[in-house]
């Protein structure tokens, strides 16, 4: 391929789950995957060097706080198949990765459903502390009835309803991170012995609808005093929230055509917000496989294949989409026997990823595509043919970059790196080192803090109400 402009640099995220398999079931059985010992800091050390060495913007940590136990009414073909679960705790992780970096960014997953704001916003500023800003926070409402149940409740809330809980969760967030400190009140002072002005420290005085929250942050101002704000939500909904909220987006489409009009909804949705269009990165899921040669990496696709689990894949989407696909036989075709306008809309959307347009589906079918990296496409070629296609992608979509889903880990990673990030750095299109300073610096270039034009602004001291 050659290219008679300047590309974009394309960015890269890694995509993983502190479980076994994230969204390839089954594949945790292949002699080279090393999922089965993400319960070990070695598993997580050596995937954040990797990382780093590829230049990756970041590891982002997906999470679920409950079990998928739609498919067949229950959550024995998850346990059997280890669909996501066992599932252990994201935000341990990232002291451990961060020690062993300088530059890598950590994006970590955690609901608004089931945690007070107050102790999650010392959480969260104790990890931006520890990796000297380089922390990201994905924001989910929860999707899981598995998880409302376990927390005491009959189901999730209402899903706009679950959106405006998550809006005063972070307006919390924001006041204690923003508006209660501020940048001097730590003086130590040897001298007279004081350590915090407390002039300077602020109550929020927060009452709100869901949350009342009077007192003080209790910690002092990190780097990037509020990480970096992740988020995947795609309703309107969801879109309105980003909008406000997000600096970094992640979408799952499997054409160009539909990554397109959805990056240009986000884009359109932030500017409507009062932000930039390019002022939150939009990462597109993506699975690549990849080798010195296309043989090779055909080979290592069709080897991935025969490890994937059908019954543990239908047991994901099931789950990602509320329709208990145990009910029909792997052979039934989508469309004639399986009645679910949801399916049947992604199913066409695969089609004409796979070339497969106007070819019915059965639902071993859907299965085998799931997989093999979950709902998103799949690239498979060399290296230099891989870097060809994402070059084509960004330009055809105005997408920034890719949150790279995995066959196996950290093999998928690591043939990234070896294979598809030199290509992409001969064409132009890919960094050759890392930006200075925080996450959100190394993301935009502006500096540590959250700009003046984003909603937290309207939260810090200078702006709220102060004691």
């Amino acid at each position: 391929m050659t290219l008679n402009h300047s590309p974009r640099h394309i960015r890269f995220n890694a995509f993983d789950m502190n479980c076994v398999g994230h969204q390839s079931p089954g594949l945790w059985r292949h002699p080279q995957d090393k999922s089965a010992t993400y319960n070990t800091i070695g598993y997580w050390t050596h995937l954040a060097k990797v990382l780093e060495k590829g230049l990756f913007d970041g590891l982002f940590i997906a999470d679920v706080l409950g079990t998928y136990d739609v498919f067949g009414s229950s959550n024995e073909t998850t346990l059997r198949a280890g669909t996501q679960v066992p599932v252990n705790d994201p935000f341990m992780l990232v002291s451990a990765m961060a020690a062993v970096t300088e530059n890598l960014g950590f994006g970590v997953t955690a609901g608004t459903a089931y945690e007070h704001p107050y102790p999650f916003a010392r959480r969260l500023a104790t990890l931006d502390h520890l990796t000297n800003g380089r922390v990201g926070w994905n924001v989910v409402t929860g999707y899981l009835p598995s998880a409302a149940r376990n927390m005491g409740q009959e189901d999730q809330l209402e899903h706009d309803e679950r959106y405006n809980h998550a809006d005063e969760y972070l307006e919390v967030i924001y006041k204690l991170l923003e508006g209660s400190w501020e940048d001097d009140a730590v003086v130590k002072d040897v001298e007279t012995g004081v350590f915090t002005d407390p002039a300077k420290v602020h109550e929020i005085r927060h009452e709100g609808k869901y949350f009342k929250v009077p007192g003080i942050a209790i910690t002092e101002p990190s780097p990037q005093r509020t990480p970096v704000i992740f988020q995947a939500g795609a309703s309107k909904r969801g879109t309105e929230f980003a909008a406000e909220n997000a600096e970094a987006v992640f979408v799952t489409c499997p054409t160009k055509e539909m990554l397109a009009a959805s990056v240009k909804k986000i884009r359109d949705a932030a500017e409507a917000a009062g932000r930039g269009r390019y002022d939150v990165r939009i990462y597109a899921m993506q699975t690549v496989v990849t080798g010195p040669d296309n043989a090779t990496a055909q080979a290592k696709f069709e080897d991935y294949k025969s490890y994937a689990d059908v019954n543990g894949a239908l047991a994901l989407i099931s789950g990602w989409m509320g329709v208990d696909l145990s009910t029909y036989g792997p052979d039934d075709v989508i469309g004639e026997n399986v009645k679910s306008n949801a399916i049947q809309s992604s199913v066409e959307t695969f089609q004409k990823a796979s070339g497969d347009s106007g070819k019915p589906w059965t639902i071993r079918q859907l299965a085998e595509w799931v997989g093999v990296g979950g709902f998103g496409p799949i690239t498979v070629g060399s290296g230099q043919e891989v870097a060809a296609k994402l070059v084509e992608w960004v330009e055809e979509t105005d997408v920034d970059g890719f949150n790279l889903a995995y066959a196996i880990t950290p093999g998928t990673f690591e043939d990234v790196v070896e294979y598809v990030v030199p290509e992409l750095q001969k064409l132009g299109a890919y960094p050759t080192e890392y930006a200075p300073g925080t996450l959100r610096n190394k993301l935009f270039g502006r500096g540590d803090k959250l700009p003046e034009n984003h909603r937290a602004a309207g939260f810090r001291l200078q702006n709220a109400l102060v004691d």
